[in-house]
């Protein structure tokens, strides 16, 4: 598999996780039958709408907004990466500390799970700044 396909499998990797983190957001709102706007209260439960959102659901929104901050500036640094031409064994490494630390942030975070949420932070934010300096190193 050569980087260009590697990179579309991460971005597609990295979709599936971010849906997988709505399916959390859905499942939550149902099983706790919280719902803040009141068309959902109506359809889903039956129920008033609720004046906030459930525990689960308001971390599962801390992961999109954590996700939409860092993910988009990973697959920008990525396809820069990969047409450039950088080192083609570093995208595959990269690429890979990447998803799997951006999978695992989100469990940390999902379960509150500190150090680890941002040990796992730090690994994928690392991994930016490494195609970043290969990328400076590419075009300097």
């Amino acid at each position: 598999m050569g980087e260009y396909q590697f990179y579309a499998l991460t971005t597609v990797i990295l979709f599936f996780k971010m849906l997988a983190n709505s399916v959390v957001q859905g499942v939550g709102r149902v099983n706790s039958k919280t719902f803040v706007t009141a068309e959902d209260a109506q359809f889903f439960a039956h129920v008033p709408p609720a004046p906030d959102e459930a525990p689960i659901v308001k971390r599962a929104a801390l992961v999109w907004r954590n996700d939409l901050e860092n993910i988009p500036i990973f697959l920008f640094l990525g396809l820069i990466y990969v047409t450039l031409g950088c080192w083609p064994e570093g995208a595959f490494i990269y690429f890979t500390i990447f998803i799997v630390a951006r999978i695992l942030h989100t469990i940390a975070y999902l379960n509150g799970m500190q150090p680890w949420r941002t040990i796992f932070f730090t690994f994928g934010m690392a991994m930016c700044v490494a195609l970043a300096i290969q990328i400076l190193l590419t075009v300097l």
